[in-house]
């Protein structure tokens, strides 16, 4: 099946100062699945207004951008729709204000019901692993988290 459509996501990395970063769980048509923050880029916007619209849409706070941490850079396939390629950028971001935000320490702690239901958790840099997320890009983003905590 040919791949016909290019369909672009940013995520941002959010790190607390107790060294834990900042994850997604999402009920998306009935998959549970593990990520970080972020969602795909509307048409007429840049990579960093989308992951700021994200974190406000997702969280309601307010984050600005630190640096580019990672974009994909081999070929990877929707998990959503095979005739999509998907091309992820990350960011390491902050918070513009004191970061406000429910969170839980328990993976998948959705109130049901729901179609889509998403909870957030911190994840501690010392033992966090590509196993962590759910997604192939977002694994290998885990796996650059984890090798980059055990060198410090």
């Amino acid at each position: 099946m040919p791949i016909n459509k290019f369909i672009i996501r940013v995520y941002g990395i959010l790190i607390n100062e107790k060294n834990q970063v900042l994850v997604s769980d999402e009920l998306i048509k009935g998959h549970k699945i593990t990520k970080f923050p972020g969602g795909g880029l509307e048409y007429g916007e840049g990579t960093i207004d989308c992951i700021k619209r994200e974190f406000i849409e997702e969280t309601k706070n307010q984050v600005e951008v630190i640096n580019h941490f990672y974009t994909t850079d081999y070929m990877q396939v929707s998990a959503y729709n095979p005739e999509h390629q998907i091309i992820s950028i990350y960011y390491l971001v902050k918070p513009i204000s004191p970061f406000e935000l429910k969170t839980t320490e328990k993976i998948f702690d959705f109130e049901g019901g729901k179609q889509h239901e998403q909870t957030f958790r911190w994840i501690d840099l010392k033992s966090i692993s590509e196993n962590d997320f759910t997604l192939a890009i977002d694994k290998i983003v885990g796996g650059m988290l984890q090798k980059k905590s055990l060198s410090l």
